[in-house]
């Protein structure tokens, strides 16, 4: 029987979070997983979990609409989660262009 054996080797390190390593106190392991398990899509980057959990974490009290500001304001996550409905997400907020006012180049002549 072939075995590691007693003598030897190296003892492995201690392991460390992803949380951890990024300074994050929300887990990013779990966001990991549920973002998997949702189906959101077929493969789902490294760097996805870490960037919502940071955003998740800054907030003291997480409501849909925070999250619906944050995943359609971020490119990846957007388009990640293009097809997704966000209960109670509300809409994001856009004034078109030809109502905001106009911007003039040469300031105004006080008398």
């Amino acid at each position: 029987m072939s075995g590691r054996g007693k003598t030897g080797g190296k003892a492995r390190a201690k392991a460390k979070t992803r949380s951890s390593r990024a300074g994050l106190q929300f887990p990013v392991g779990h966001v990991h997983r549920l973002l998997r398990k949702g189906n959101y899509g077929e493969r789902i980057g490294a760097g996805a979990p870490v960037y919502l959990a940071a955003v998740l974490g800054n907030k003291t009290r997480i409501i849909p609409c925070h999250l619906q500001l944050a995943v359609r304001n971020d490119e990846e996550l957007n388009k990640l989660l293009g097809g997704v409905t966000i209960a109670q997400g509300g809409v994001l907020p856009n004034i078109q262009a030809v109502l905001l006012p106009k911007k003039n180049d040469k300031p105004a002549k006080a008398k």
